[in-house]
């Protein structure tokens, strides 16, 4: 049976001055990577303080790692979160060596276990030299380093690549993947959709404080209920020969030159749709599926603001 690391039932925060999140339900399954994605102002953050036990719900109730942050008792279990805010910030004026070793006693990991986790972020040649003197991307790197002292659980990340570049950020997820594999659970949020795509196993949407869409890439796809669309490669100076026929069976041209056709059809007549490009034997070189991205989808769910 699978259990949830993270669950959301009714969960609401007002404040006198406007509503920060309204009636949110979701749940992220013990080791799944959601990615908590909406603009700015849409509750992303609220959401996540509630989860940390920093605010407490206006209604509504929440179960992280199986405890309720509301429970004094049950404090200890916040040992095995970790979190970096978009924002990191500690001492200017102590060292990378210092800053990790002071989190370390915090979460009463060893001297040589905060190293490591230095090296593992790439900062062990800068370990001497003082915070104020790192980059943006530095700062980033330190504070995930920090996150990961005492081998938490669940990880809650906000916009942690930002400030890294291509390589660091590639570092980056291949550290979430090894998490993952180890099963912990990995709340994310992020503005950079594209990278998200390939590494989640799923996505909630908020939109204006409320969750508008939530489950697997496929499940948002069929949500949106968007055309698929395929890109066909054809023998040279056949296209207007095979786009007719494409045309009876429903499909929409939407470019076309003299190799290749793309196309968008219902989700649902995509095996129609194959099974007669398959008839057209050797006329047919190539068929490429273009799934719906995470962008577009994003820009479905985003225009429901309103609604």
């Amino acid at each position: 049976m699978i259990k949830n690391s993270i669950i959301l039932e009714n969960v609401s925060k007002h404040y006198p001055s406007h509503k920060a999140v309204t009636d949110v339900n979701f749940s992220v399954p013990e080791g799944c990577l959601m990615a908590l994605v909406g603009h700015n102002g849409a509750g992303k953050t609220t959401l996540m303080k509630l989860i940390l036990g920093l605010v407490q719900p206006t209604t509504g109730s929440l179960s992280i790692l199986g405890h309720d942050p509301k429970d004094k008792a049950s404090f200890h279990y916040r040992n095995a979160i970790g979190f970096l805010p978009e924002n990191v910030a500690f001492d200017a004026n102590m060292t990378g060596k210092e800053l990790i070793a002071f989190y370390a006693s915090l979460k009463r990991e060893t001297k040589s276990r905060s190293l490591e986790l230095m090296d593992m972020v790439g900062l062990s040649a800068a370990l001497d030299r003082r915070y104020k003197t790192y980059s943006k991307g530095m700062k980033q790197r330190l504070g995930l380093a920090q996150a990961l002292l005492g081998k938490p659980r669940l990880l809650l990340l906000d916009e942690p690549t930002s400030g890294l570049d291509p390589a660091a950020r590639q570092h980056f997820y291949d550290i979430i993947r090894d998490l993952r594999k180890d099963g912990v659970t990995i709340l994310l949020c992020s503005h950079v959709l594209t990278e998200l795509e390939a590494q989640t196993d799923a996505v909630t949407v908020m939109n204006s404080g409320r969750v508008v869409a939530s489950g697997s890439l496929e499940d948002l796809r069929a949500q949106a209920g968007l055309p698929l669309s395929l890109r066909i490669t054809v023998q040279e100076g056949m296209t207007e020969k095979i786009a007719q026929p494409l045309q009876n069976q429903n499909a929409t041209i939407t470019y076309m030159n003299g190799r290749h056709l793309e196309i968008e059809c219902a989700p649902s007549s995509k095996m129609t749709m194959l099974r007669h490009l398959g008839e057209l034997g050797s006329l047919v070189e190539d068929i490429e599926l273009q799934n719906t991205s995470l962008d577009q989808l994003y820009a479905v769910f985003s225009d429901q603001r309103g609604q």
